[in-house]
């Protein structure tokens, strides 16, 4: 039977978790909001609407949220052709794609965004299918992503490996029934990629994929 190993991208595979900090500080500051930058950290991961409900709450002006969001992605596009891959990215989607394992991409992600983050990490032939949070009704920690991209790589939960960086992505991942890996690489703490559902943790792609004969990727 076949298996899949789906990848979360931003702060996982490419090393942009701090970019899309200051970019959404400095989208806030425009709007007229004091976010503390180690807030925004915290709610990296989550789409758009999420990550400014999570941050301004839900009494804020909702009408606004989609000139925030704008300025984001206008702010976050400028660094689109010098995005820099983790150290063992596309190393990684090589070898588990050489192995029989079918790789899909869940991320919320798409369009002019999604197609810079393919370039950085430079592995096309590895990768099946991309699985976006705009393709589910509810994105992380929502499981929809993670469920789609089984279905897209048409497996059950049972043959597949979900690999993130976030406390978002491993809830997302225990909540379709997946077996879950962290990676410390987008800056979230050992301890709370565990507390979320990490069965295991690893510094970044480079150190999963020189213990992968020990993970549940073997």
């Amino acid at each position: 039977m076949d298996r899949a190993a789906v990848f979360d991208v931003d702060g996982t595979l490419v090393d942009t978790n701090h970019l899309h900090v200051v970019t959404w500080w400095e989208a806030f500051r425009q709007a007229g909001h004091d976010v503390p930058m180690h807030a925004i950290h915290r709610a990296v991961g989550l789409g758009s609407t999420d990550l400014i409900a999570h941050l301004l709450g839900d009494d804020r002006d909702t009408d606004r949220d989609a000139e925030l969001s704008a300025a984001h992605t206008t702010l976050y596009g400028q660094y689109f052709d010098r995005l820099p891959a983790l150290p063992g990215a596309a190393e990684l989607l090589r070898r588990l794609h050489r192995d029989g394992w079918t790789v899909v991409l869940a991320t919320s992600a798409s369009g002019a965004e999604l197609g810079a983050l393919r370039r950085a990490i430079d592995a096309d032939e590895a990768i099946t299918d991309t699985a976006s949070a705009d393709d589910v009704a509810e994105g992380k920690p929502a499981p929809e992503p993670v469920e789609h991209a089984l279905e897209l790589a048409g497996v059950p939960a049972s043959r597949a490996v979900f690999v993130g960086d976030t406390v978002w992505d491993m809830r997302a991942g225990s909540k379709a029934g997946v077996r879950c890996l962290g990676l410390l690489c987008g800056g979230i703490p050992r301890a709370d990629l565990t507390e979320a559902g990490a069965e295991a943790v690893y510094d970044d792609p480079a150190g999963l994929l020189a213990r992968l004969g020990e993970s549940p990727l073997v």
